[in-house]
């Protein structure tokens, strides 16, 4: 398996327990969710545990999507852990993360057949 642990941020607890459903599902991948962006590099400075992909929201009260992943990138341990954005917004918002070197922009499924396959896609690829 290409991804041993999957890190979502999004402050939407209820999308993340969806998507951890939805992976659970499918896959024994590791799956943490962290939901405040002004937390999250500091959580990852102080854990052990390294994410293998990153999925990220863009649109976020109290720090933006794109703004938070300019300092992952700043950051040693999370400098080249692959990133896709993991958003409701339209691909239109991808101008924001085009040069933060991210590998996929994908809106959110509606429906947990859809969210499964996109899940797997990943998990392939």
């Amino acid at each position: 398996m290409k991804y041993n642990t999957i890190l979502q941020i999004d402050d939407d607890l209820d999308d993340c327990e969806f998507f951890r459903e939805a992976l659970e599902s499918v896959s024994g991948t590791n799956y943490i969710a962290m939901h405040n962006p002004l937390e999250v590099v500091e959580e990852l400075r102080k854990s052990k545990v390294v994410p293998d992909l990153i999925l990220l929201d863009i649109n976020m009260p109290k720090m933006s999507g794109s703004t938070l992943l300019s300092l992952l990138r700043n950051e040693n341990s999370t400098r080249s852990t692959p990133v896709i954005i993991f958003s409701t917004s339209p691909h239109s918002e991808r101008n924001k993360t085009d040069n933060l070197n991210v590998l996929e922009y994908i809106v959110k499924p509606n429906t947990f057949q859809d969210l499964t396959r996109v899940i797997k896609r990943i998990l392939s690829a």
